[in-house]
């Protein structure tokens, strides 16, 4: 369920599209961190730190908005996001949890996105070749129905699937799973479980190779939910923050969306 919450202010559009279990979930963490830290006082309730929070997260508003929308200070918007989202990637499940849920699946399909970021020509680690543009690598894994299972630290967009899946040790987990994965040519010579298409020219290849080609494809068509799905918090559609941040981002959005998806 998708509830629709309205601002007070004009600074802000009139609402988000947010899930009521966000709406529950990470109040309800902010509470009982606050009660653990003994916070008596704080400008924002829970609930509206929350707001804040999913306003940053889920339409990409600057700390400057989110403080005239909600009449506070820029630094404490900065301050009040910031403590939400490392509450939030605390949770996120790492990769052997995750393997643990995809254990349960017939196959799990293994991609990688960019995720766009605001740097200047000189920042070459941060560029990706196959994309034309700066960003950051983060390698997803999908279920069979294109559910997002998991998202990885991000790392600079110079760095490619493979040798990012390797870094991660997602090869190895799926290996010692015994999982079968699909994934894109991109990921050739991942060897163990991992499955890419056969490469070479479509017409070079004999119609077996063809078909086996046109079969894999449409099943990791699938994987392209799970982006679009971490791509919903427009947020990750243009990150202009530090990139060091950028992984607790990913994984507050992880965990948000897992917590809403159950």
């Amino acid at each position: 369920m998708t509830l629709r919450v309205a601002f007070d202010r004009s600074a802000l559009p009139s609402g988000i599209d947010v899930s009521s279990s966000s709406l529950r979930f990470l109040p309800a963490r902010l509470r009982a961190h606050r009660r653990q830290r003994g916070t008596r006082w704080r400008r924002l309730t829970a609930g509206r730190q929350a707001l804040l929070a999913l306003a940053h997260l889920r339409c990409g508003r600057t700390y400057g908005q989110l403080a005239a929308g909600f009449g506070i200070g820029t630094t404490t918007a900065y301050r009040y996001v910031t403590e939400a989202v490392e509450l939030l990637a605390e949770l996120a499940p790492d990769l052997a949890t995750a393997m643990k849920t995809a254990a349960q699946k017939v196959f799990v399909i293994l991609d990688g996105t960019l995720l766009p970021i605001d740097r200047i020509a000189a920042d070459r680690p941060f560029y990706s070749g196959k994309h034309k543009r700066h960003g950051m690598n983060v390698q997803v894994l999908a279920d069979p129905h294109g559910r997002l299972l998991w998202a990885s630290p991000a790392l600079p967009g110079a760095v490619h699937d493979i040798r990012a899946a390797r870094t991660h040790g997602i090869i190895g987990a799926l290996a010692d799973a015994g999982l079968p994965c699909r994934a894109d040519k991109g990921y050739q010579g991942a060897s163990g479980t991992v499955r890419v298409p056969f490469r070479g020219r479509w017409d070079r290849l004999s119609p077996g190779q063809q078909a086996v080609n046109r079969s894999h494809a449409r099943i990791r068509a699938l994987g392209e939910q799970a982006m679009a799905t971490l791509k919903t918090w427009r947020l990750l559609r243009k990150l202009r923050c530090s990139a060091i941040r950028i992984t607790n981002i990913v994984r507050a959005v992880l965990t948000l969306h897992l917590t809403c998806s159950k």
